[in-house]
């Protein structure tokens, strides 16, 4: 035999031998080809980066922008004649409404830690007919640090004293001695400062320019309050 025919000879056996191998097990075929696919797709997969969806953020209690990260974003309204009670939101919470049902003639307040926020209590309590030692029990409750959110509804002056109101300027309020019998008023200050408070608004009651007849237009104030470190 020529040595080039040895050649092919050997050549044609080889051939055989790996297509037989091939045949007779091909679990072994299929196992190389898994590894081989995951090791292509799975080097895919690591480089795909899924981007984070940065979180939108509201503003909050009807504030047109986001209040910086050391203040609390509030609302208050007053109440409209004795048909609408009044409103009042604190960082991004609903306290007191008349949709809460929890608000009343007079005075509606609203008591909070100036450091984290969190609502200490809150009442309200009838300036006309009520018990002045009611509300004054409560005002004297009133600590360092805290923010006192206020809220008038029908009438908030009957049996307003001079203490009552002492208080009120105390924790920074400009119109407190103003507020007379059927004023709209609301008011948003802080214990234990010396300064006045930006955020107050009264509303008269004036027969020429009253909205519902013997009350005045209702009023509100929003903002961003300092919070107390």
């Amino acid at each position: 035999m020529r040595p080039r025919d040895v050649v092919y000879a050997v050549t044609f056996l080889i051939v055989i031998l790996v297509m037989w191998g091939i045949y007779t097990n091909p679990p072994y075929i299929h196992q190389r080809a898994r590894v081989i696919q995951q090791h292509i797709f799975g080097a895919q997969r690591a480089t795909v980066v899924t981007a984070a969806v940065p979180e939108i953020s509201h503003p909050k209690c009807s504030l047109s922008k986001n209040c910086p990260i050391d203040h609390f974003a509030f609302q208050i309204k007053s109440g409209a004649a004795t048909v609408v009670g009044p409103k009042i939101c604190f960082d991004g919470n609903i306290v007191m409404s008349g949709v809460m049902n929890n608000v009343g003639p007079g005075l509606n307040l609203v008591l909070v830690n100036g450091e984290n926020g969190k609502i200490e209590k809150f009442d309200y309590f009838n300036m006309y007919s009520g018990e002045t030692k009611a509300i004054l029990d409560f005002l004297k409750t009133i600590k360092p640090g805290m923010i006192v959110l206020v809220a008038s509804f029908d009438d908030a002056a009957t049996k307003m004293t001079d203490e009552i109101r002492n208080i009120f300027a105390g924790l920074g309020s400009n119109s407190i001695k103003d507020v007379k019998f059927r004023d709209n008023w609301v008011f948003a200050g802080g214990a234990g400062t010396e300064q006045k408070s930006p955020f107050e608004k009264l509303a008269a009651n004036n027969q020429k320019t009253n909205i519902y007849g013997n009350w005045p237009e209702m009023v509100e104030i929003a903002g961003c309050f300092p919070r107390k470190i």
